[in-house]
């Protein structure tokens, strides 16, 4: 079974949605976030989505920073949360699964995915550099660095629990992760040119002792978010073998990421 995966989309500028169309090469499409505004452009998005709902079996979108701008996250939550159950009732469209903090198990699988948001970690020492430098507290409404923490915290939480209720009760043989932020600062991964900047925490948070990390089922690892695309094999320390990270950003239209393959996709 195939899974086609983009991110990075940024339709939201300039406003692209009814022009850009994603050509089906997987029957399931993974969107891992910052594809547009769910509330700002709600009719543009769903209107995007719905069109994209008729050329894949399964869509599974992973909400990013941008989804929230202009708006609050718990109404961008709550805009594709209905938007789910509305496409639940409509026979004629594929799947909808919102990935905050969901599971999705392709029918026939052993494959269980996991995604969340999996907002940073950003130190004490960098949360000033990191709240004027990034407009995710200028254009997300009632939303602080503490709320990113706390969500951060939430989100790992969730994502460790959730792989060792899977391991501890052998419910699957591989699990697949999707998330908007990064969990790795690895070379390869992530750009180094970026590695010393005083905003790097805004972008990735590097996981390699946790348990979602280091699980020997967890085979694969997709992200979004660092508009810096990569798709490498890196071995483990604890001999849980080999993790797939992969990113495939488009990035900004006028400031496109090298690598970018919209066909991307990979097997399970």
């Amino acid at each position: 079974m195939d899974i086609q995966i983009l991110s990075d989309l940024h339709l939201e500028s300039p406003k692209a949605y009814d022009l850009y169309t994603i050509p089906p090469k997987a029957p399931y499409l993974a969107l891992l976030g910052d594809i547009g505004n769910v509330v700002a452009h709600k009719d543009d998005i769903l209107a995007f989505l719905t069109r994209h709902l008729c050329l894949f079996k399964a869509i599974l979108f992973v909400p990013g920073n941008h989804e929230a701008y202009h708006s609050s996250w718990e109404e961008t939550i709550a805009v594709l949360s209905a938007f789910e159950e509305q496409v639940e009732r409509d026979s004629s469209l594929g799947h909808f699964a919102v990935l905050d903090r969901g599971s999705y198990r392709p029918p026939g699988s052993d494959t269980v995915i996991l995604g969340c948001s999996l907002f940073s970690h950003i130190p004490e020492e960098s949360q000033m550099a990191v709240e004027m430098g990034l407009n995710d507290f200028f254009l997300i409404q009632d939303w602080t660095v503490a709320d990113h923490n706390n969500a951060h915290r939430r989100d790992l939480g969730w994502l460790n629990g959730e792989v060792a209720k899977l391991e501890d009760h052998c419910d699957a043989t591989n699990i697949i992760i999707f998330t908007h932020w990064s969990p790795s600062r690895l070379p390869g991964v992530s750009d180094a040119k970026h590695l010393m900047s005083p905003i790097t925490s805004g972008f990735s948070t590097d996981l390699v002792n946790e348990r979602c990390f280091n699980s020997i089922i967890v085979k694969v690892w997709a992200f979004g978010h660092t508009h810096y695309n990569c798709d490498v094999e890196m071995e483990r320390e604890s001999g849980a073998g080999m993790l797939r990270l992969l990113a495939n950003q488009r990035g900004y239209y006028f400031a496109q990421a090298d690598g970018f393959d919209v066909e991307k996709t990979i097997r399970l």
